[in-house]
Order: structure tokens, then C-alpha cells, then sequence
């Protein structure tokens, strides 16, 4: 396992929202923490991910820090979405006003991390050679923050410029006078497309899904608008608190099907017009748990398309179908359909002309070669389990985290895995995840993690576990949930579909954030109910005599 150079209370993986706010709610309770970064910045997703029009799709005042009224109130955001590089700029600002980084070993990744059950800790070997001792390992490396590559013929082939999206270089690319292909249609494929149309000389977008992308209505703020927001940050944190998604919106009661066609058309209008991701979910209590309420709303969408887009065998072709409407995330994209309008915008839909390779001098399709100098790959990520299941972790009799997810993960409340003592997932697989506001849910996870690890030093524990039976109760509720819902009709990132072998599992607890966090508090109100807490042998004998 190495040298142990260093013994402390908890290992942080990861630098961005997670990892800052583990460091600061540890350090600030008394425990010596080191944190790993395997880049050379503070910003973990928004770090990584500085592609053309990159930015986060929740308002701004929901997507930030809430543990500091200073903080909220002397960061100024400029926009309603803040990009990539904005964000990032907010996390360093926060690493620096709070003293963070002196705590964070840039540059350095995780590598394995091994059980000691004599000791009740955690050797921690990292990608410098060096081994660290730690009571606790907190993996806070994010949801979305493992690239899933292209899985083409040929990618090593090609002469040109390559990039993905998840990991975009911080060195200026230059995108004037080049013939850019991008490959994917998600959340990231619709930022860079919608950027760099008309940047480029020619822009070849290959489409393996039709997605909805519903408008952003993206704009400055204004410091009357910041004003106004600050005025009523403390109740709309509370509120967000208890709701389903984790931000202040209310959720209706009313079915879509009890709606006469022009209530309808006025709701789904003005969803349209003051879009957010939620807008079209806000409008019908039933939007997605029945078919024919959701039906109604896809198709307004598709009508939509069909009206802004000119050409109609193009607007065809981006006609979402196959999965019903929010069961894949939504995209957000103000110009996304209009740019198809463009001369020098290409669609080419991969269902009917699919890549039959890659080759030096661009892909070839089943209708030809299509000429780049450029490839841009958004191809999403291994998502909510892909960064821990990258690490070694070995658990209680050298049970390996790889072997004991091969057939999907497990996770107690989403906070831990059974044989894996004193492992602590953030917001990982059985928790709400990325179906509720992230930085809500990090505060939450984070916030309860700190409370154990205190409750355990009072009392004298030093190692807490669960059982595959807790697990199996708690992942089982999951699939209940979901199961009342339409989102098994898609093959989601949810679901792991994205990544060819890896089981079809729905990972996201959907009963909602507040009912999440009221479950959690409860079960630390109860004694850590469905958790064991013990003492190290050598503690047991310290305290006998």
C-alpha cells in the first residue's frame, strides 16, 4: 500500500461544490481532514467542463451555497444561468474567503482506498505514491464527472482536432474557418452547438437521439433583481428545504386531463415563454406518471419545433419520439431549433445515415464520408456511480466495490454501502441526486455525514455500517417510486443505459428532496436506525480497564 505519510480523520475526494463544502463543515467541527484533487484548480464539474456555452440549467440563486447569508450576499451572479466559468469563478471565491485550499492537494488523485478492520480506518493510497490514514473516506467527486468515450471505430485515426466535452482543454480553441462535427445531442451537445454556430465555417451536428430543449429566457441581472432576491433568500431556502426538487417552486395538484384544451394551451404557453427546467412539470400534477398527460405536452413541444424550424424534413428529424417528455433530463437552449435554419448547419440523424467509422479525414457515415477538421465528442458520462467505481475500494474482507455493484449499485439512504464501514457517498446512487437541486442536496448530505462523525466521536464509536438487508429494503422503495412514474420508458443516464455493459439500474431515489432529508433526520433522530455502531477492539479493551 505504500508509506503512510500522514494520519487524519477523513479523506475528501474532489474540489467542487461536494468536496469544498465537506471541508469546510469537517474542519469547522473539529476534525483534521486532507482532500485530493486530481486537477491543478478548484471547481470539480466546472473545472472540467469549460466547453463552448457551458453553463449550469438551475436559476443561479438555487444553484449556490446556502450555510453563509455573507456569502449569498456579496456574490453578485450576472446572469440567470451562470456559465461554466462564472461558477467557477464562485468556488474559488468561496475556497478563498473560507481558507479552503490549505486543505486540498491539487493535482493528485485516489487511487485505492483498502479497509484496515484491526483499526477501523481507511489506508488511502493516492496517485503520488503516498498512502494516508483516515477514520473516514467522504468521495465527493460529483454525479456527473467520469467522461463516457466515444464508443466509435477509428477515433485514433483521426487528423484533425479532437475534444470532449467533459474534459475540454484550457487552452484557447480556435473554432474560425474550421469544419466542426459534434457528436451527441444532450445537455452538453446543445450548449456547444447552440455556441458555435455561426463561429465556424461549417458545423455538422450528429443527432443519436431527438431531444426536447425547451427555452432558457437567459439574461443579465440587473442589481435591482439581485436586490429583490436577497430580500427573500432565507424563506425561499427553507421552502426549498421541503419540496420535491429542492428549490422554492410549488407543485401542482391537477391533472392534465381534467384541463379544457385552452387552459391547457394558456398553461403550456406561458411555460414556454418563462421557461425553467421545471416550467412544463409545474404545470400538471400528472405530467410524468400518466401517458396520455404527458402526450400532451411533447406534442406542444414538437409543435414548437415544427414552427421554427423551416425546413421540414429537418424539423422531422428533431421531432423528440420514443421516450416520453422529462423522462430524459430536458435541455435548456434558447437558439438550440433555430440554428438548423442556418446554411452552414448540418443534422445528420444517426438512426437513418448511422457512423460507420472514423477515418483521418472525418467520419464516414452509411451515406458517405462527411470532411472535418474538428470532432467534438459529447457523449455524456458515467453518471452517479462512475467516480467511485473508478477507485480500487476495498471493503471488509477485502470485498472489492466493483464486485458488489457488477449488477447495479447499493446504497443505504444513498449515504452507504453495506461491508464498506465508514464510507460516506454524496449524493450518489438511493438518493435524490440529480433529480433535486445538487447544491441542496450536497448541503443535506454533507450536513448529516458531519452530525454522525460528531455523534460518533462523542460516544466513543469509531466504525459505523450498514447491511445488505437495509440495502436491499432501500433500493427496493427506489424501484417502487420510480415504478409509479413513466421514467423506465426511456434508457436514460439514470438508468446507467449510456454506458454499454453497465446494468440498467434506476439509480435516483424519486420520492422527493424534502421527504429525503425528513427520512434521513429521522433515522439519526432514531439512533442511526438500520446503521451498526462499534468500537474498535483496541478501544473495547482501553475502556475495560
Amino acid at each position: 500500500m505504500g508509506t503512510t505519510t500522514e494520519t487524519c480523520d477523513a479523506v475528501i475526494v474532489g474540489a467542487g461544490f461536494a468536496g469544498l463544502y465537506a471541508i469546510k463543515r469537517l474542519r469547522d467541527a473539529g476534525f483534521k481532514i486532507q482532500a485530493f484533487e486530481a486537477g491543478d484548480g478548484i471547481g470539480g464539474t466546472w473545472y472540467w467542463n469549460q466547453y463552448p456555452g457551458a453553463r449550469v440549467d438551475l436559476e443561479c440563486w438555487d444553484y449556490s451555497y446556502s450555510f453563509s447569508r455573507e456569502l449569498q450576499d456579496e456574490w453578485d451572479w450576472t446572469e440567470r444561468y451562470p456559465t461554466a466559468r462564472e461558477l467557477m469563478h464562485y468556488l474559488e471565491h468561496v475556497a478563498d474567503r473560507f481558507k479552503l485550499r490549505e486543505h486540498i492537494r491539487f493535482n493528485t488523485r485516489v487511487d485505492s482506498a483498502e479497509f484496515d478492520e484491526n483499526a477501523d480506518m481507511w489506508r488511502i493510497r493516492t496517485s503520488d505514491g503516498k498512502t494516508v490514514a483516515a477514520r473516514f473516506f467522504v468521495p465527493a467527486s460529483g454525479v456527473l464527472s467520469v467522461p463516457k468515450p466515444p464508443e466509435i471505430a477509428g477515433i485514433e485515426t483521426f487528423k484533425g482536432e479532437a475534444y470532449h466535452t467533459g474534459r475540454w482543454p484550457k487552452h484557447d480553441v480556435k473554432f474560425e474557418g474550421k469544419r466542426i462535427g459534434v457528436i451527441g445531442t444532450g445537455s452538453s451537445g446543445v450548449q456547444t452547438i447552440q455556441a458555435l454556430a455561426g463561429k465556424c465555417k461549417h458545423l455538422t451536428v450528429f443527432q443519436r437521439t431527438a431531444v426536447f430543449v425547451v427555452p432558457a429566457k437567459n439574461h443579465a441581472l440587473t442589481p435591482a433583481m439581485r436586490e429583490r432576491v436577497r430580500a427573500t433568500y432565507a424563506e425561499r431556502r427553507e421552502i426549498s428545504k421541503i419540496t420535491r426538487f429542492g428549490i422554492a417552486a410549488a407543485m401542482p395538484s391537477e391533472s392534465a386531463l381534467d384541463a379544457t384544451p385552452e387552459e391547457m394551451q394558456m398553461k403550456y404557453e406561458n411555460a414556454w415563454t418563462n421557461s425553467q427546467l421545471l416550467g412544463f412539470r409545474q404545470c400538471y400534477a400528472d405530467i410524468l406518471s400518466n401517458d396520455d398527460a404527458n402526450a400532451t405536452v411533447a406534442e406542444f413541444i414538437r409543435g414548437k419545433i415544427r414552427k421554427i424550424v423551416h425546413k421540414p424534413h429537418v424539423a422531422q428529424k428533431l421531432l423528440p419520439t420514443g421516450f416520453p417528455f422529462g423522462t430524459k433530463r430536458p435541455c435548456l437552449g434558447d437558439t438550440y431549433y433555430s440554428v438548423y435554419n442556418r446554411d452552414d448547419v448540418t443534422l445528420v440523424d444517426l438512426k437513418t445515415a448511422p457512423i460507420e467509422r472514423v477515418v483521418p479525414e472525418g467520419i464516414v457515415t452509411a451515406e458517405g464520408l462527411i470532411e472535418l477538421d474538428m470532432l467534438i465528442y459529447a457523449t455524456g458520462y458515467d453518471a452517479l456511480s462512475g467516480a467511485l467505481t473508478r477507485i480500487d475500494v476495498r471493503g471488509v474482507g477485502g470485498a472489492r466495490l466493483t464486485d458488489k455493484w457488477a449488477d447495479g449499485a447499493r446504497t443505504y439512504l444513498g449515504l452507504m454501502v453495506a461491508s464498506f464501514p465508514n464510507l460516506f457517498t454524496v449524493t450518489g446512487p438511493g438518493s435524490p441526486g440529480p433529480l433535486a437541486n445538487m447544491s441542496m442536496s450536497i448541503e443535506q448530505h454533507i450536513d448529516w455525514i458531519t452530525r454522525c462523525m460528531e455523534d460518533m466521536r462523542k460516544n466513543g464509536w469509531t466504525r459505523i455500517d450498514t447491511s445488505s438487508d437495509q440495502e436491499d429494503k432501500w433500493m427496493q422503495g427506489v424501484q417502487d417510486i420510480v415504478k409509479r412514474t413513466l421514467y423506465l420508458k426511456a434508457d436514460s443516464w439514470y438508468l446507467g443505459a449510456n454506458v454499454p455493459g453497465k446494468p440498467k439500474v434506476f439509480l435516483p431515489y424519486l420520492g422527493g428532496h424534502g421527504n429525503y432529508r425528513k427520512k434521513c433526520d429521522e433515522v439519526a433522530a432514531a439512533g442511526y436506525e438500520g446503521f451498526t455502531l462499534s468500537k474498535t477492539k483496541q478501544a473495547k479493551t482501553a475502556g475495560a480497564t
